[in-house]
């Protein structure tokens, strides 16, 4: 049987997981079952690498992490391929342009230990993302000023609050002059009334990490499937030879084209990966 594709690459919240925050057992057995066909799985996610740990060891098969965006890939075994840092000049630079802001901020580390993450005050930070405070609390130190943390390069600086809120931190970041210093990178959820703001090192992105990961393989983008659906999946989608967007996805992602499954309510990735695995039995 000759695959159409080798390497499928899988965002987690909002496309992986259910509204639950589960892996439907669709999507287990049609992941499971393209792993035993011999296409690579990737998970590709804003999450940092020991937040997604729990998911990936759910699928019960060994595989490659690309987490923070495009910052950290490494497997679930802990073997370590590409880091992409923050310079701390620059994230000092960013923290002083955003003064205003520093209340929803978040400076993440590559480390697996209190001190991964970062913040100055928590108080905006519950009103927003108070079930990730909770689940990360070991991980999560206080610094003041945040600026004394940057003893080390970060992997990025997170901002998080409502959509209104998050739109004036991106016109500050639009209207920073840094653009050839950092990648700002989108996450929205319009129910929970959340947007998440990622900034990373340059050019560092979903699809950037994808695409150095499969040039690595041996694997061309015409035999990658994506599935995203969000805006900071856009560069992965745009990498692979069959972009998938969720049935939930953002408006941007709705309204561009891209190939449709159900759901993450409806086990859309298993709808997306059967669909494949079909016309690879067609051919056959």
């Amino acid at each position: 049987m000759t695959l159409p594709i080798r390497l499928i690459a899988i965002d987690i919240d909002g496309t992986l997981l259910d509204s639950r925050f589960q892996v439907s057992e669709a999507n287990l057995s049609a992941l499971r079952k393209a792993h035993e066909s011999g296409v690579e799985i990737t998970l590709v996610t804003g999450r940092r690498h020991a937040f997604a740990m729990p998911i990936a060891d759910a699928l019960g098969f060994p595989l490659w992490l690309i987490s923070s965006n495009g910052a950290v890939t490494k497997s679930t075994a802990g073997e370590l391929f590409h880091r992409d840092l923050l310079p701390s000049k620059t994230a000092r630079k960013l923290l002083g342009l955003m003064e205003e802001y520093r209340g929803s901020a978040v400076v993440t580390f590559d480390r697996e230990d209190r001190g991964a993450l970062v913040i100055e005050r928590s108080d905006e930070l519950h009103g927003s993302i108070s079930r990730w405070m909770e689940k990360n609390a070991a991980y999560i130190s206080q610094v003041v000023p945040l600026e004394d943390c940057l003893v080390t390069d970060p992997i990025q600086a997170m901002f998080c609050g409502s959509i209104e809120r998050m739109r004036g931190a991106q016109e500050r970041l639009a209207a920073s002059g840094m653009d050839d210093e950092i990648t700002v990178l989108k996450t929205e959820y319009e129910a929970r009334d959340l947007t998440i703001i990622d900034v990373l090192n340059h050019a560092c992105s979903k699809g950037h990490a994808v695409e150095r990961w499969a040039h690595r393989r041996g694997i061309k983008p015409e035999q990658v499937m994506a599935i995203g659906d969000n805006y900071n999946d856009v560069e992965m989608l745009e990498f692979a030879g069959i972009p998938v967007i969720m049935g939930n996805a953002c408006q941007e992602l709705l309204r561009a084209g891209y190939n449709p499954t159900g759901t993450n309510d409806e086990s859309g990735v298993a709808g997306a990966i059967e669909r494949v695995l079909s016309l690879s039995v067609a051919k056959s």
